[in-house]
Parts: structure tokens; C-alpha cells; sequence
């Protein structure tokens, strides 16, 4: 076979293969809804800031670990599953004066952009709608791993993540003298690749 042979078919095998690199770069992923994690954090009184947890209901994730900028997410959080650690203090928190549960089960996030920082660290924003309001937030993430799991059975891509919210942005203005104002987050996120996840409709209510 001539040399000229030899090249024409490894640029017709590189042209074959390009779409499946470019497939296996850019993937999709659905959140792992049990190990991924939220926690906030608020001031009491000036007393202390304890913490209350949240869950993601659903959630879809296309993330590039070699171009992170064409990454995107889109997220669901089940405010239902508020956890203060008391139940009296559950539904106190979930009033309408407050996170509103009656008005709007979910907060929805869905990205604009992502800014690699450095080769673990970067900046996510995006829009966050919470009791019918929308507003732009930052979202300082750790890129921790991305590889299979133990068993060999998914491949799991892991992030950590912190912001701080202005409870005021989203018209949660009550009680003033004794909720704080900011609201500190922090976020530990598992997704499974899934070639067949698709972004929630966040257009619910």
C-alpha cells in the first residue's frame, strides 16, 4: 500500500472519529439527588447562624472538563424538603412572609456561563427564580473529580460550591431584626453521566 494510501485513510478515519471525541469531551449528566447536597447558613438574632438544608429535586448537567465554557446546567430545588432541624421551625420558615412554599414549591437555576479560573476552580453564573422572582447569582465551584465509581457501574463528575445570597433580592424583607440579611450557601453536587438526561422545564410552577 502506498504512503499516499496509508495517509488518505487515517484522515478519513480522523474525520470519522472526530464527532465521537467531541461527544465523549462534552457530556451530558443528571444530578445524583441523594449525594448532592445543600446547606445554608443565616443569622439568628446576631446569636448564631444555623444551618438549614435543601435538596435538588431534579436537575441536568453538560459539562466540557476540557473546555469548561461550554458547560451548562439547569436545576430544580424541592423547597418541601426544607430542613431546619425542627419541624415547627420547617414551617415557620416556609410562611409566605419568608421562602413561601404556598407560592412556589421549587427554586429554579439555570446557568449563563461558566469562567475557568484555574484547573480545579471557576465561576458559575446564572439566574435564580425563588418566590417568582429572578436574579442574577455567582457561584464559586471546585471541580473535585470525574471518573468512573467504585463498581465501575456510572461515571460521576463532583463539584463543591459556595455563593451568598441578599435575602432582600428575592422580597424575603421580613423581620429584619432578627433574620440576617445574607444568606450563605454551600453546595456539594454529585451528577451521573446519562447520554439521555435533558434540562427540567422550569417553566412550573
Amino acid at each position: 500500500m502506498s504512503a499516499k494510501r496509508i495517509l488518505r485513510g487515517s484522515w478519513l478515519l480522523l474525520l470519522l472519529l472526530l464527532p465521537a471525541l467531541a461527544q465523549a469531551q462534552s457530556a451530558s449528566y443528571r444530578y445524583d439527588t441523594v449525594h448532592s447536597q445543600i446547606l445554608f447558613s443565616i443569622s439568628h438574632d446576631g446569636y448564631s447562624r444555623p444551618f438549614g438544608r435543601l435538596h435538588i429535586a431534579r436537575g441536568w448537567l453538560r459539562f466540557d472538563p476540557q473546555h469548561w465554557s461550554r458547560s451548562a446546567t439547569v436545576l430544580d430545588i424541592d423547597l418541601a424538603g426544607l430542613d431546619m432541624g425542627d419541624a415547627d421551625w420547617d414551617k415557620a420558615v416556609l410562611k409566605p412572609a419568608l421562602l413561601d412554599l404556598a407560592g412556589a414549591r421549587y427554586a429554579h437555576f439555570v446557568s449563563t456561563s461558566v469562567q475557568q479560573k484555574d484547573k480545579h476552580h471557576g465561576i458559575l453564573h446564572g439566574n435564580l427564580t425563588l418566590r417568582g422572582i429572578t436574579r442574577p447569582v455567582t457561584i464559586a465551584f471546585t471541580f473535585n473529580r470525574l471518573a468512573p465509581t467504585i463498581y465501575g457501574l456510572h461515571t460521576v463528575a463532583g463539584f463543591s460550591a459556595t455563593a451568598t445570597l441578599d435575602r432582600r433580592d428575592f422580597g424575603i424583607t421580613a423581620y429584619p431584626d432578627s433574620i440576617g440579611q445574607h444568606v450563605t450557601i454551600w453546595l456539594q453536587i454529585e451528577a451521573i453521566r446519562d447520554d439521555r438526561a435533558t434540562p427540567p422545564d422550569t417553566s412550573g410552577p
